[in-house]
C-alpha cells in the first residue's frame, strides 16, 4: 500500500492541475483564485513557514467545492512557499478511502504531511458555514422519487457554484476554517 508521501511525490502541482482542468469549472476556479487574497500576517503563515509541511490535495476538476477550495489553499501554499500537489480521487480510490467523510468519498481533502512523510493533519471537504448552506439548500429539494428532483438538484448545484464565485464571503469562510485547522495542527 502506497503512503501519502508516495502519492504526494507522484502527483502534479496545484498550478499544473488547475491549468490542465477540462471542465466548465476551470474559468470560475481561476476567477476565485485571481480575486482572493490571503493575509501574510496571519499566525497560520508563521507556522507554515516554520514547519514547512507538504500539502496533498485529493481532488477532481468536476467538483464545485474543489473549484473554490483549491483556489484558496493554492494562495495559502504560495504565500507560505509550500509545495502543494494534487492526486485525483477517481484515479486511485485507495487514498480517498482512508479519508472518508460520513462514509463517502467527499472531496476535496487536503493532507498536511510533515518533512518526515507523516500525515499531521487534514482539512475538507467544506467549511462549516458552507456545509450548513448546502444542507439548507438540500432541505428545499423535493423527494428523490419526485420527477423534478434531478432538475432541481442540478439547479441547486449551479446556484452553489455561482455563489462560490460571486460571493467573496464563501472563500473567506474556507480561508478562516483552513487557518484554524493549520494553527491547531502545527502548534
Amino acid at each position: 500500500m502506497k503512503t501519502e508521501q508516495q502519492y504526494f511525490e507522484e502527483s502534479i502541482s496545484m498550478q499544473e492541475y488547475m491549468e490542465k482542468m477540462t471542465t466548465n469549472l476551470k474559468e470560475p476556479g481561476f476567477e476565485v483564485y485571481n480575486n482572493f487574497n490571503v493575509n501574510p500576517e496571519d499566525e497560520a503563515f508563521q507556522l507554515l513557514k516554520e514547519k514547512k509541511p507538504h500539502i496533498l490535495a485529493i481532488t477532481e476538476d468536476w467538483c464545485g467545492d474543489a473549484m473554490l477550495n483549491n483556489a484558496v489553499i493554492r494562495k495559502i501554499a504560495e504565500e507560505a512557499n509550500l509545495d502543494i500537489r494534487c492526486a485525483l480521487r477517481d484515479a486511485d480510490t485507495d487514498l480517498i478511502d482512508r479519508y472518508l467523510t460520513n462514509g463517502g468519498r467527499a472531496i476535496p481533502i487536503y493532507l498536511f504531511i510533515s518533512e518526515e512523510g507523516e500525515v499531521i493533519g487534514k482539512w475538507g471537504p467544506r467549511a462549516p458555514e458552507l456545509q450548513q448552506m448546502v444542507m439548507d439548500m438540500r432541505a428545499q429539494l423535493p423527494d428523490k422519487e419526485d420527477p423534478q428532483f434531478a432538475d432541481r438538484q442540478k439547479e441547486m448545484y449551479t446556484s452553489i457554484q455561482k455563489k462560490f464565485v460571486e460571493d467573496p464571503q464563501c472563500a473567506k469562510w474556507v480561508y478562516e476554517d483552513m487557518k484554524s485547522v493549520i494553527t491547531k495542527v502545527l502548534s
